[in-house]
């Protein structure tokens, strides 16, 4: 969509959801989705409960939706951190939303042109690399969704004209003049100084976002190619062997490639030095790099990633639901110089060369289960059966 006057062929048939804070911006593309695909829309609203005004936004939003005829959520986000309040409320806001959405709808956020020129500016300003410099994207997989920018192309002055023209109401949220947020001090300082002596300012940093995006697919396309070729990927897992054979800037586009498939939080350039030094680790060396919730762990030839706030649920496991019914039945985990005798087997082995043998990490092997009845070990996880005497 270049303008507001034209349907968007992307969003035809399709199942919408919209992003509706009450400003200007959303409720213009409100009125826009409404016009075009009545019977296809639904509103989220997200109250972050920072404002003194928040509830009333949020019955302004519901009123809207209500005329309108729009089925409307509200979704409460509580905000654990005081710390940087704008990034913790964006990053808690996508969470919900992303979470809200069901199998191949698509959420629309009123992210415009102007919104996209801060973007890059932001990123430049914090030593971000292509993927930061590419900004936002006008459409991604999100959750079980896409998240689209429909109005990323249009100008800010576009909007404001269509809200005008329309006679739409909205609310205006009074954290905007706060020039404590680096947004806003963009946005009311900065920019406009830039815009007297360089010319469409926000139409020429849209442009600039658009090759750092292109050139970002590129090292994308070179991390699959690199990856596929070398056969560096197996069981999700890195081959340290075969990735050390690659030069080292394709070495860390593969790791960066890797870790936003797997939607972990992006490294900074001293984390990423520490990641590389797994590459040079001694095979029984055991070493960790952690960040925020995520670890990558090297065990023999391989690098290991972890997101420590995924727990793995105990029903997943044949052996617990074979003898979750049984009578006496309890789940226990390993001791030091444990013992046991495998199915099949004449002999007691050592627990520990058992799960050596079995190539399991050493940081998983106390959290693995073993299924006991009337005290008896019968089976543990990932590893069988035990012998029956």
């Amino acid at each position: 969509m270049e303008d507001l006057k034209t349907k968007n062929s992307f969003l035809k048939n399709k199942k919408i959801v919209l992003g509706l804070s009450g400003g200007i911006d959303s409720v213009v593309l409100l009125h826009y989705l409404h016009t075009h695909y009545q019977n296809n829309l639904r509103v989220i609203h997200c109250n972050h409960h920072l404002s003194k005004y928040c509830d009333e936004w949020a019955v302004f939003c519901k009123n809207l939706c209500a005329l309108l005829n729009i089925p409307y959520t509200n979704i409460d986000i509580k905000l654990l951190k005081a710390s940087n309040i704008e990034d913790n409320a964006r990053k808690n806001r996508y969470k919900s939303l992303y979470s809200n959405l069901l199998k191949e709808e698509i959420l629309c956020t009123a992210h415009h042109q102007n919104d996209q020129a801060e973007t890059l500016l932001l990123q430049l300003f914090r030593g971000s690399g292509l993927a930061g410099l590419a900004s936002m994207p006008k459409s991604k997989p999100s959750g079980k969704g896409i998240h689209c920018r429909p109005m990323l192309n249009i100008k800010k002055s576009v909007i404001l004209e269509y809200a005008k023209n329309n006679n739409l109401s909205w609310i205006e949220d009074d954290s905007n003049t706060n020039k404590n947020f680096r947004r806003n001090f963009l946005r009311l300082d900065i920019i406009p100084k830039l815009e007297t002596v360089y010319k469409n300012l926000t139409g020429t940093l849209l442009r600039s976002a658009n090759h750092q995006s292109e050139a970002l697919r590129l090292t994308q396309d070179l991390a699959k190619i690199d990856i596929e070729k070398n056969k560096i990927i197996s069981d999700g897992r890195l081959n340290v062997k075969y990735l050390m054979q690659l030069e080292y800037y394709r070495i860390k586009n593969i790791i960066r490639y890797y870790l936003n498939v797997l939607n972990f939080l992006a490294p900074s350039d001293k984390v990423m030095q520490q990641i590389l030094g797994l590459l040079f680790a001694k095979e029984d060396a055991n070493p960790l790099v952690g960040w925020g919730s995520f670890e990558i762990r090297r065990y023999k030839n391989k690098l290991y990633f972890i997101n420590t706030q995924i727990t793995k649920n105990k029903d997943n496991c044949p052996y617990y639901d074979e003898f979750k019914n049984a009578d006496n039945f309890s789940i226990r985990y390993r001791n030091e110089g444990q013992r046991i005798k495998l199915s099949g087997k004449k002999h007691s082995q050592s627990l520990k060369k058992v799960l050596q043998e079995a190539d399991i990490p050493p940081w998983e092997r106390k959290k693995l289960k073993m299924y006991y009845i009337e005290n008896k070990l019968h089976a543990m996880e990932r590893i069988g059966y035990m012998q029956d005497d």
